[in-house]
């Protein structure tokens, strides 16, 4: 048996302008993980702890994307010459609680748990930009809405900024041209590793209320304008620079400017809960807003001292919202 795992992730600017090419977003991995245990076997068996049945390769509408990520790797595998054997795949880990997700980015990584669980299968290494092409090109080819900025995190296990692609582009390659050549091109992407320079505390709160990401994204998509995106990718490189200087203050001004943008945006982003969850930071050492699509799901904060990050905690207790993950995040130069 042959173990991997992948982790979640939350955005922490940069939601909605990352769906237009060349856009930057800054995003966080949530060591929350689901986990994969691969191995040969004499014929294909395909378990998800999301269902109570397992399948083969025949088609089945609950383990489409699962299937469709199979069928993209076998292509892969075959281009490079490895020969085709049936295997058993179980994966572990739903990110959610009572049915309810998260929003960390679920689907995106059980296709890099696939992903992954195939190459190590194959004993092949391969570096993360194309562990990140061969995911994208799972979703692409299913037509998904999304940035791919879930996948860009995931596969770099940290705190990343990303630029976007343009993907239709990439799409309409994927339909004339084979799976390698495709592999080799130059998509346009870019995925850097963010470190602060300075310690916070980074918290995530859950709202318990479930937001479809897909269904949000089509419904605001519309509403984005070059204003938008203009300012939404200043905030962000504003913000990687601010962390990376370690300027508390400042770090707090740009979060609270990408929190406005997304008011700004749309009416439906910040749900009563999420609402609550962000003006709970008022008055602190602080910083709270919605992360991702919105309409539920999960806020963060970042909280720049202790008794901040105690306060922060004790009012989103007090509000129903779940403190779903805690970290001290950053190095402290003086330490």
């Amino acid at each position: 048996m042959i173990a991997v795992k992948t982790c979640g992730k939350l955005y922490w600017a940069g939601e909605y302008a990352i769906l237009e090419p060349g856009q930057l977003a800054l995003i966080k991995a949530i060591p929350i993980y689901m986990r994969g245990e691969v191995a040969f076997s004499d014929s294909y068996r395909i378990y998800s702890d999301m269902f109570d049945f397992a399948v083969d390769l025949t088609p089945n509408p609950a383990y489409s994307l699962i299937q469709e990520t199979i069928a993209l790797m076998n292509d892969f595998l075959a281009d490079g010459g490895q020969t085709l054997r049936p295997f058993s795949l179980e994966i572990h880990g739903k990110m959610e609680r009572e049915g309810k997700k998260f929003g960390l980015g679920s689907s995106g990584s059980v296709v890099i748990l696939v992903v992954k669980a195939l190459l190590a299968l194959h004993d092949i290494t391969v570096d993360q930009e194309l562990l990140f092409k061969l995911a994208s090109a799972v979703l692409l080819k299913r037509g998904d809405n999304g940035s791919m900025g879930d996948l860009a995190c995931i596969v770099a296990e940290d705190l990343v900024l990303y630029q976007s692609f343009d993907r239709q582009k990439v799409a309409a390659w994927l339909e004339e041209e084979n799976l390698a050549t495709v592999l080799e091109r130059d998509w346009g992407f870019s995925i850097s590793q963010v470190q602060p320079a300075l310690e916070c505390d980074f918290l995530v709160g859950w709202t318990k209320e479930v937001a479809v990401s897909s269904d949000m994204i089509q419904q605001i998509k519309q509403n984005i304008d070059q204003n938008f995106l203009a300012s939404s990718k200043a905030t962000v490189a504003t913000l990687v620079e601010t962390l990376e200087q370690g300027k508390a203050e400042k770090i707090i001004e740009q979060v609270e400017k990408a929190s406005q943008l997304l008011e700004g945006l749309s009416t439906d982003i910040y749900t009563p809960s999420l609402r609550e969850l962000k003006m709970a930071s008022q008055g602190l050492q602080a910083v709270a807003k919605s992360s991702g699509a919105g309409g539920g799901d999960c806020g963060i904060a970042l909280s720049f001292d202790e008794q901040s990050t105690e306060t922060l905690k004790n009012r989103w207790a007090n509000l129903g919202i779940e403190l779903l993950y805690q970290e001290r995040t950053g190095h402290d130069d003086e330490s």
